[in-house]
């Protein structure tokens, strides 16, 4: 291909029914599709020798909570041939099963474990989908919006057991008491020490 012009067309007349929107930004061309042809799409795109995006070089989601489709599905494809960038999407529902592209690009294998643990996005045909960054028995999905920033639990170690342990993540009351003050200022309690000294002197 000689132009990302000229691949956005090849593509559209080959992938016509398989494709809902096309367009070219940021020296990249962007795919819009329905998740059952992802695996036509992928397949395509490696295999035709006017594309041949032979690598995968990332899956990842957006989140979008509020909406009924929660997560957009990315994935970034590389041609060293042609020296140019694809990006494919498509959007689900949080419950939905995607098929996986590790038939196509072994690859995908770590980067589908990545996205079911950070985003709890579910692969069908994975051949060992299981959690990949995070512990075992790890509750919840972390790069969700709506994952709490302290999480659900916290590791310690206990004193009284002898061991390291798991409990549910509280917070004491006086990291609530936050101190709003500008640092240029001082601390409250630097202003008080400050005060004491000056009527002491």
């Amino acid at each position: 291909m000689k132009s990302l012009e000229d691949l956005e067309k090849k593509i559209n007349s080959e992938l016509t029914t398989k494709i809902n929107n096309t367009e070219i930004k940021h020296n990249q061309i962007y795919i819009k599709i329905d998740k059952e042809d992802m695996i036509d799409v992928a397949i395509f795109l490696k295999t035709n020798q006017d594309t041949k995006f032979r690598q995968l070089i990332d899956i990842t989601v957006v989140d979008y909570p509020e909406q009924n489709q929660r997560f957009e599905v990315v994935y970034l494809f590389l041609s060293h041939e042609f020296n140019q960038r694809l990006i494919v999407k498509y959007s689900i529902a949080e419950n939905e099963v995607i098929p996986s592209l590790t038939s196509i690009f072994p690859s995908a294998n770590w980067m589908e474990r990545e996205v079911f643990d950070m985003y709890g996005v579910s692969f069908k045909d994975h051949p060992d989908l299981r959690r990949i960054l995070t512990d075992y028995g790890f509750e919840g999905h972390p790069l969700r919006k709506d994952f709490p920033l302290t999480g659900h639990t916290e590791v310690r170690y206990s004193e009284d057991q002898k061991k390291v342990i798991s409990e549910p993540v509280k917070l004491e009351q006086n990291y609530r008491n936050f101190d709003y003050e500008s640092p240029w200022e001082g601390t409250i309690y630097i202003k008080e020490e400050i005060e004491n000294n000056d009527k002491k002197n």
